[in-house]
C-alpha cells in the first residue's frame, strides 16, 4: 500500500488480526476448593479465545455473585477480588464478540433471577436463530442485545420449572453453534450444540469436575481429562456427582478452522493433539507445494508448528526469521501517518542476520483479508530476502462463518475473489500454495463428514437465514445500538 509520498508502508497493522474466536468458557464445581482462583487459572489458559471482557459468576450455595468487565483476564482480577468470591461453584467466560457490541453490557456470565434463585450463563459460539428466540421471551425482556442473553433469558423465565427441565424444554429450539457452561444456587450444567461445532470437555480433580472449552485448560487447574461433551448433551453437576441429558440426537460437525488457528497446540481435540495435526498439515503441505528455498520460517506464532512440519517433509532447514510482540493488539494507540510513513513494525520485526540473501519459504495458517501477508513480503524483501515462497497451512478461506468465528464478509475476503495466481500478485510473492481441503481433513484424523469445512467449501451444516445474520441484529432491532 502506496503512502502519499509513494513510499511503502512496512507496518503491520495489529488491527489487521487473524480470524476471532467467539469465547472460551470455563465451569467448576469443587466443594472446599478455591473456585474463583481455578476459574481465573482456567480463563488465563483460553485467553486466545478472547480478550475483549472477563467475568466470573460464583455461588456459595445461597446467591449468586458476578464479576466481570472490560479486558484481558489478568486485568479484569486481582488477588483481593478472587479472594472476596467466595463458594463452591463458578463459572468463568472470555469474550470475543460475534453477536452484540464489545461493550461492558454485553460481558458475560450473563445473569437474570430466575424462580426461587438466579442463574448465570456463559456461551462460546453463535446462534442462528436468535430473532425467533427473542420472539418467545417475555414482554419484560425484549431489549437483549445478544443471542447469550436471550438464551439466558429463555432459560431464566418460566416459572414452575427447574433449570434441568427449562433446559431440556428450551436447548432442542437453539439453532447455531453453541457450547455452554451454566449455573443455579446448586448445580453447574454444560451443554454442547447437536453439531459440536465448538469444543467442549470435562474434566476430573480431586475434590470435584470442571468443564473448559479445551483440554489445556483443564492441565492448567491440574484436572485430567474424562472425555467430551457430546453434540446435543447436557451435564448436570452437583453433590449427586455428574448427570446426563440427551436434548437432541447428535449431528457431529466439529469446527475444522480449531485445527487451524483457533486452539491452542497443547489442546486435544477428538483424540488428537492440536500440534500433531499441524505439524503434520506442514509435512503434507511441503509434498503438495514444494519449494527450491533456503531456509523455512514461521510466521509466529500459529504458524510454527506447520513450517516445523514443512521443514521435516521438504528438508529444508527450519529458521526463526521473524520476531513477534506478543503484546500487540492488547492497544487502542494506533500509529500516526508520519510513524506508518517511517515504516514502524507493530507486530512482527526480520531477523536480517537469519534472512538476508536467503529463498525463504513463509510458513502462515491463513488468509484472510490479505492485507498482513502483504505488508509481510514488503517486509522480508527490505530485509533482503532473495525470494519469498509463501506456503498456507489451511485451503483458501473463500466463505464467511456464522457459528463464532468472526470472519470477513465474502466481499473482504481475498480468496472469495480472487485466483490462487491472483492473490500471489497482490502479496507480491514468488510463490503460493495453500493445503488441500482434503489433506487438511486426513491430518486431523476426523472423517470429513464430522467435520464444519463451510468457509473453505461453502458446506454449511446448518442454513442460516439472512434475517438472522449480523453481529448488531438484535441491538438494531431494539433500536438502541451500545457504544463501541
Amino acid at each position: 500500500m502506496s503512502q502519499p509520498d509513494g513510499r511503502l508502508s512496512l507496518d503491520i497493522d495489529p488491527l489487521e488480526r487473524g480470524p476471532q474466536d467467539a469465547c472460551g468458557v470455563f465451569g467448576v464445581w469443587a466443594p472446599g476448593e478455591e473456585v474463583s482462583k481455578l476459574t481465573y487459572f482456567g480463563l488465563y489458559a483460553l485467553q486466545h479465545r478472547g480478550q475483549e471482557s472477563a467475568g466470573i459468576a460464583l455461588s456459595d450455595g445461597e446467591r449468586i455473585v458476578v464479576y466481570k468487565d472490560m479486558g484481558l483476564v489478568s486485568q479484569v482480577f486481582n488477588e483481593v477480588t478472587l479472594d472476596s468470591l467466595k463458594g463452591h461453584l463458578a463459572i468463568g467466560h472470555c469474550r470475543y464478540s460475534t453477536t452484540g457490541s464489545p461493550v461492558w453490557e454485553n460481558a458475560q456470565p450473563t445473569f437474570f433471577s430466575a424462580r426461587e434463585g438466579g442463574l448465570a450463563l456463559g456461551h462460546n459460539g453463535n446462534l442462528i436463530n436468535t430473532p425467533e428466540l427473542a420472539a418467545m421471551l417475555p414482554s419484560d425482556r425484549l431489549n437483549a442485545t445478544t443471542d447469550t442473553e436471550v438464551l439466558t433469558s429463555l432459560l431464566a423465565a418460566a416459572p414452575h420449572r427447574t433449570t434441568e427441565e427449562a433446559a431440556l424444554e428450551v436447548l432442542p429450539k437453539v439453532k447455531g453453534a453453541f457450547s455452554l457452561v451454566f449455573m443455579d444456587e446448586h448445580t453447574l450444567y454444560a451443554a454442547r450444540d447437536p453439531q459440536g461445532i465448538r469444543p467442549l470437555v470435562l474434566g476430573r480433580l480431586d475434590s470435584g469436575w470442571v468443564v473448559a472449552s479445551e483440554t489445556a485448560a483443564l492441565d492448567i487447574v491440574g484436572a485430567h481429562v474424562v472425555r467430551e461433551v457430546e453434540p446435543g448433551e447436557l451435564l448436570l453437576i452437583n453433590a449427586d456427582g455428574v448427570v446426563s441429558r440427551r436434548f437432541a440426537p447428535a449431528e457431529p460437525k466439529g469446527c475444522l478452522f480449531e485445527y487451524v488457528y483457533l486452539a491452542r497446540p497443547d489442546t486435544t481435540i477428538a483424540g488428537r493433539n492440536v500440534n500433531s495435526t499441524r505439524v503434520e498439515v506442514g509435512r503434507r503441505l511441503a509434498e503438495q507445494h514444494p519449494a527450491d528455498a533456503d531456509i523455512v520460517i514461521p510466521v509466529p506464532e500459529s504458524g510454527t508448528p506447520a513450517a516445523v512440519g514443512y521443514a521435516e517433509g521438504s528438508g529444508i532447514p527450519f529458521a526463526q526469521g521473524l520476531v513477534k510482540n506478543s503484546y500487540v493488539g492488547r492497544t487502542f494507540i494506533q500509529p500516526s501517518q508520519t510513524l506508518r510513513q517511517l515504516g514502524i513494525r507493530l507486530k512482527l520485526n526480520p531477523l536480517r542476520e537469519v534472512i538476508e540473501g536467503k529463498r525463504l519459504v513463509v510458513v502462515d495458517d491463513s488468509i484472510v483479508r490479505g492485507n498482513t501477508q502483504r505488508a509481510l513480503v514488503r517486509m522480508l524483501r527490505e530485509a533482503g530476502a532473495a525470494e519469498v515462497h509463501v506456503r498456507i497451512s489451511s485451503p483458501p478461506v473463500m466463505w464467511p462463518c456464522y457459528y463464532g468465528i468472526d470472519f470477513a464478509t465474502k466481499a473482504e475476503l481475498i480468496a472469495g475473489n480472487l485466483s490462487v495466481e491472483e492473490i500471489c500478485r497482490s502479496i507480491d510473492a514468488d510463490s503460493l500454495g495453500f493445503i488441500d481441503l482434503d489433506e487438511l481433513v486426513a491430518a486431523t484424523r476426523v472423517a470429513k463428514n464430522r467435520l464444519c469445512r463451510a468457509c473453505f467449501d461453502g458446506a454449511y451444516p446448518i442454513e442460516v437465514d439472512e434475517d438472522s445474520r449480523g453481529k448488531y441484529l438484535l441491538e438494531k432491532s431494539c433500536g438502541t445500538p451500545k457504544r463501541t
